[in-house]
């Protein structure tokens, strides 16, 4: 099952447990530099779950506020271990993209009234 959060939005009604999971891990996690969850940034493009043989194999797209960013390494392994630890699933890999390229528009309406936009 693929899930296209650009294409598809951030507020599916029909998110799995496990996608309801992997939300709820992406709104503990915290760009350093801005004080608002990556899953409201906008930063997760998407993901894909798939039958392993030991439970779900889970890759998400995700990409950085930019190329350079200096959350570069932490902030891909924290989702990658956050998922890991949800039950049922066998192992959570990070395809860290950069295109489409990240934008402003990509905010939430909770991020954008957090950071002061509307």
């Amino acid at each position: 099952m693929t899930r296209d959060i650009l294409h598809d939005g951030r507020e599916a009604d029909d998110f799995s447990d496990l996608e309801t999971g992997m939300v709820q891990v992406m709104r503990t996690i915290y760009d350093p530099e801005i004080p608002v969850p990556i899953w409201d940034l906008g930063l997760i493009y998407g993901w894909t779950i798939e039958d392993g043989d030991e439970g779900k194999d889970v890759t998400i797209k995700m990409t950085l506020t930019a190329p350079n960013c200096p959350a570069a390494e932490t902030l891909p392994a924290e989702v990658e271990q956050g998922v890991n630890a949800l039950e049922g699933v066998a192992r959570a890999s990070i395809d860290l993209v950069f295109v489409p390229s990240y934008s402003m528009e990509m905010l939430s309406e909770e991020a954008r009234m957090t950071l002061g936009f509307m």
